[in-house]
């Protein structure tokens, strides 16, 4: 007797086999079978013994089949909008006034802290648009800042967000993310854009912890990213990520510096239990730092595992990763009686965890990361522990409070041969939103910044900062393709 055909015989015999080939190979595979008619089960006889285990086959149009890709590996940030204010396909348009005062405005340019005044006004445009192939999200929000006593440092600002997803076929899964910021001060921001509040599973993410005082600077992090869920329950992928951060004004940050990063990974997930993912990934970084003199590299390479915890019918996700990672650092000379650069080598530990929640009135995102990563204006790349938190709570219909915080240790790399300066930066910040009808919201808050690094002068004399805030915006919002 003939017994049935499996529908995917390769990829039941060969799971593994994958993902010996690259990633260029996947989509060639689906365009060769993308339109080939599925094959249609032979039905049992009866009367006919068939012990034999049915084959595994799955339907990636459904949501039950198809596998995520997990966060210690997509580079995305957990949400930190409540369930109730969830919309999709809808264009939001606005306008938001923000006066601060902030107690130290110049950091370690004076010997005594000087405070200001600030107003800053942001148009507000986003759009939200999800179809059963693509969710996309973008907003944007141009703006210029007014200082009161400290004038020359009023500028303009760009803050922007976008993310992207796309399904190219139903095993084929497309997906970019881009954050930019030109600013002078990096708390002045236009309330809920996109960029705001991420916190993210992965050891990819940018490392911008280094708070200057009030200076004109740009931030810039992308991820861009595609996967191939092969089997029901297995998939491969890559994606590459940078960061950039840059100071317009040098004399206006001494002791700091630019650096940007480039970095690529590729993995391996397999999907068991209720929503429970299992992998590995290989990672590579090249981290670039530029002090007053030269220019420091590091390069890394980590074989990271990772296990995923999130329940389809859950708003609920775990995440943890770890492995060895290796660097190897190249700094230029420190002073002018030396003549060669430094070369240091090392294996460490890379490890994290991230925790997320999103419900109906309460949502919150914590996680913590062990990692070599980018130096955030330091001389060179660091050994970077970071933890981070975000959570939301709808205290009334009309009335919700938000906290957030966050926690940084720089190591840099060769520290104690280099006399480079390490450090700490802690900061936090509370608010309440009270919403008037349904186009104007009322937000008051307070940021708490403390920061302790040695001999950087743009910090060091003043190292603490105070600000409060008051934002009012108003909004509106049109559904579209409706």
């Amino acid at each position: 007797m003939k017994v049935p055909t499996p529908i995917y015989p390769s990829l039941t015999k060969n799971k593994f086999a994958a993902l010996a080939f690259s990633l260029s190979l996947a989509l060639p595979l689906w365009a060769q079978t993308e339109n080939t008619p599925a094959t249609q089960p032979v039905p049992a006889l009866a009367g006919v013994e068939t012990s034999a285990a049915a084959p595994e086959t799955y339907d990636p149009e459904t949501n039950r089949d198809r596998m995520m890709t997990p966060p210690p590996v997509s580079g995305q940030t957990y949400p930190i909008t409540l369930g109730s204010q969830e919309r999709a396909n809808y264009l939001h348009a606005g306008l938001s006034f923000t006066t601060t005062y902030m107690d130290n405005a110049l950091g370690g340019l004076t010997t005594h802290p000087v405070s200001d005044i600030s107003y800053s006004v942001f148009p507000t445009l986003a759009l939200d648009e999800t179809t059963s192939r693509l969710h996309f999200d973008l907003a944007y929000a141009p703006g210029y800042t007014f200082y009161d006593h400290t004038s020359g440092l009023s500028s303009a600002n760009q803050n922007a967000a976008i993310q992207f997803e796309y399904r190219l076929s139903p095993r084929v899964t497309f997906s970019a993310r881009d954050s930019l910021q030109k600013t002078s001060n990096v708390f002045n921001q236009p309330p809920d854009l996109l960029s705001a509040g991420g916190i993210g599973g992965g050891a990819q993410g940018p490392n911008f912890s280094v708070i200057a005082p009030i200076a004109d600077m740009l931030s810039n992090s992308g991820n861009a990213g595609i996967s191939y869920q092969y089997a029901l329950n297995d998939m491969i992928g890559g994606s590459g990520t940078f960061s950039n951060l840059h100071y317009f004004n040098q004399a206006q940050v001494p002791g700091l510096g630019d650096s940007n990063s480039q970095a690529g990974l590729a993995f391996y997930s397999h999907r068991f239990g209720n929503g429970e993912y299992l992998g590995a990934t290989y990672q590579y970084q090249r981290l670039l730092a530029y002090p007053a003199q030269g220019i420091s590299e590091t390069q890394t390479h980590a074989a990271l595992f990772f296990y995923t915890v999130a329940p389809a019918s859950s708003r609920f996700s775990l995440s943890l990763f770890g492995g060895p990672q290796y660097s190897d650092t190249v700094q230029p000379p420190v002073h002018s009686v030396q003549l060669q650069s430094t070369e240091l080598k090392s294996w460490n530990p890379a490890a994290g965890a991230s925790l997320g929640w999103q419900g109906r009135l309460t949502s919150f995102a914590l996680s913590y990361t062990h990692i070599t990563s980018s130096g955030s204006g330091l001389m060179g790349a660091v050994k970077l522990d970071s933890a981070m938190l975000s959570a939301r709570q709808q205290l009334t219909r009309t009335l919700s409070a938000s906290v957030t915080g966050g926690y940084a240790q720089n190591e840099v790399i060769g520290a104690a041969l280099l006399g480079a300066p390490s450090g700490h930066t802690i900061s936090g910040t509370a608010s309440l939103q009270q919403q008037f009808g349904q186009h104007l919201n009322v937000q008051l808050g307070y940021t708490r910044l403390h920061q302790s690094y040695g001999n950087i002068q743009a910090i060091a004399a003043n190292p603490n900062t105070n600000r409060e805030f008051v934002s009012i915006s108003y909004q509106f919002s049109r559904p579209i393709g409706r």
